[in-house]
């Protein structure tokens, strides 16, 4: 049996003679290396390499009671230490209701916790440690990390530069706190205005605009040294149920997914992605079988791997979700997966019945051993490229050194300033002066933090305005404002110069437009911001001004207060088309739009 040591010596050279793209996949000296560690594995130790699982708890050893109430609850552990010696798991994912992600140091010393304890098991192997660090509305991990502008910002801003240095930023960010492989970019192309699950998730509706963003941001993760992750193939950007809680179906034909879903994947193959993850949906022109692409052998091995000639690591998305288990028993899913063509088996609802499944169906003969070995070795493969084998621990200094430095701070800001979009500007209304708009009421949803920020997004905005000279006070009206509030808000709105509303994807019978056309007959000024979903423009006709902001984040809602007030001039543009609200046929805004003070 090689001890740790040995296994760090036969891997030493690894990370260097792995380069990026479609090389990094071809045999080589140092495969060998690798190959001769799959040989020495048990089938046990295999099988746990392919699956890639939450735990509860702060510290690998001692998290809160709590924490380890939940993991014998859902696991049959106590800790992460328990989780890794028992199933020998190749991956943890970190999440922020699970208590992993409280600071930048607890979260670096629980992925040293978790190294420590895989590596000193009998023939440990590094954890390759992921999270969905999206950024915008997706983040796992908060302030006082540097938190980005998301994907449909980014896609508003239309820079690849920014896109790029957004991806190296937070990169560079998590590997600092141990954290080697990102479920990021969002690879989709939103063109279904009612998606539930996409959103501003994705870089926008364009497929060329969007695979030009996601390579770029496949550079500036992978180029900080972190596994990017394209998702969720073969594209979830056209549906209006979320794969959580159902079975989307995508009715795209053959062509319309060579043209419209197929570029941004293609695009992240060629900038040399590391990982693709998979999405629970039907596609019936590429697999007319009826299962969910994560289990469709034509999608992942006919398309992904032999057309596309994709060789890296291929992850299922949650197996917890609704849509990957809605035809098949928990037990069939992940054995399914592995026939497909899928590595890393993520998040199974119980980690005992799929890790037994697929350790019974290779004693059954139903997978092969050698099936199993090909993923294992692309998943060392992986973790020897990203420096793993060599050098698995981070330190507190390398902490302070790289998460919310300042510099990375600034960097956000700026960004965030180019991807603020002005839609409407009658009069104009915008910028807003000090002169003759000093007093400013802000009002409107606050959605919880999605990532750790101070928010609420009306304190934020009024705190913001306040800082450039003006005069705020605030009311969180939520969104679905009550009539009571409703009244609050007119009240206060009265000798007022302002009202500044944020709103949050406002549909045809929401109370948010009841708020707003009652504050627009008081004849005080209203300015609107869009705080997620662009889309909400085409339901206030009457506004004068309205801008996007694409996210509640702290970063991209300051942006918006420094665009109000005319500190920085809006430069985003539309990076989808908003329909009319009255005829959804019709096009109210088209791909590009968007105003300046230049104008």
């Amino acid at each position: 049996m090689p001890s740790r040591r040995t296994v760090l010596a036969a891997s030493a050279g690894v990370t260097a003679a792995l380069a990026v793209g479609p090389a990094a996949q071809a045999a080589g000296p140092d495969d060998k290396a690798l190959r001769r560690l799959v040989s020495r594995m048990t089938l046990q130790e295999k099988v746990g390499q392919l699956f890639v699982m939450r735990v509860y708890g702060h510290s690998a050893t001692r998290p809160d009671q709590a924490d380890i109430d939940a993991n014998l609850r859902e696991i049959g552990v106590r800790t992460a230490a328990e989780l890794v010696a028992k199933y020998r798991v190749g991956g943890i994912i970190y999440f922020s209701w699970a208590h992993n992600t409280r600071d930048p140091h607890q979260i670096a010393a629980l992925s040293n916790g978790i190294q420590r304890a895989s590596l000193t098991q009998p023939r440990g192997l590094p954890v390759l440690i992921s999270t969905d660090q999206e950024h915008g509305i997706v983040a796992r991990v908060g302030k006082p990390a540097t938190l980005l502008p998301g994907a449909m910002a980014l896609g508003a801003g239309g820079s690849r530069a920014d896109a790029r240095e957004a991806g190296r930023i937070g990169g560079a960010e998590l590997r600092a706190l141990g954290i080697r492989q990102d479920y990021a970019p969002v690879a989709d192309v939103n063109v279904n205005p009612a998606n539930p699950v996409i959103g501003v998730r994705s870089f926008g509706a364009d497929p060329t605009a969007v695979a030009g963003l996601v390579a770029a941001q496949v550079k500036g993760y992978q180029g900080s040294g972190v596994a990017a992750t394209a998702k969720h193939f073969p594209g979830h950007g056209d549906t209006a149920v979320d794969s959580h809680y159902g079975f989307p179906v995508i009715e795209h034909t053959r062509q319309q997914w060579e043209t419209l879903d197929a570029p941004p994947f293609k695009a992240a193959i060629r900038a040399g992605i590391d990982s693709i993850m998979t999405a629970h949906i039907m596609v019936p022109a590429l697999d007319p079988s009826g299962d969910p692409a994560t289990l469709s052998h034509p999608i992942l091995t006919g398309i992904l791997r032999e057309r596309l000639g994709y060789d890296g690591v291929v992850v299922t998305d949650s197996l917890g979700m609704q849509g990957v288990r809605e035809k098949y028993g928990d037990d069939q899913v992940p054995v399914l997966a592995l026939k497909a063509g899928v590595d890393q088996l993520l998040n199974p609802p119980s980690l005992d019945v799929a890790w037994n499944a697929v350790l019974d169906a290779v004693r059954a003969g139903e997978l092969t051993e050698a099936r199993l070995d090909r993923s294992v070795l692309r998943i060392l493969r992986l973790k020897a490229k990203l420096g793993l084998l060599d050098k698995p621990y981070v330190t507190a200094a390398g902490v302070d050194r790289v998460v919310g430095v300042r510099r990375h701070l600034d960097a956000a800001d700026r960004i965030a300033e180019r991807t603020t979009t002005l839609l409407v500007n009658e009069g104009p209304l915008l910028p807003l002066s000090r002169r003759t708009h000093r007093k400013v009421l802000v009002v409107g949803a606050d959605p919880a933090s999605p990532s750790g920020t101070t928010g609420p997004p009306t304190a934020v905005l009024a705190a913001e305005l306040a800082s450039l000279g003006f005069t705020t006070s605030r009311l969180s009206t939520g969104t679905a404002p009550t009539q009571a509030l409703v009244d609050q808000a007119v009240a206060m709105a009265r000798g007022q110069d302002a009202v500044v509303v944020g709103t949050y994807n406002v549909t045809a019978d929401s109370t948010q437009r009841t708020l707003v056309e009652q504050l627009l007959a008081t004849g005080v000024p209203v300015v609107a911001v869009a705080l997620r979903n662009p889309y909400d423009v085409a339901q206030l006709p009457r506004v004068k001004g309205y801008l996007a902001a694409y996210s509640w984040t702290d970063v991209e809602v300051r942006a918006a207060a420094r665009v109000l007030a005319g500190r920085v001039a809006p430069r985003g543009r539309l990076p989808v088309p908003v329909q009319r609200a009255d005829d959804p046929t019709r096009v109210l805004y088209a791909i590009g739009h968007g105003l300046s003070y230049r104008s």
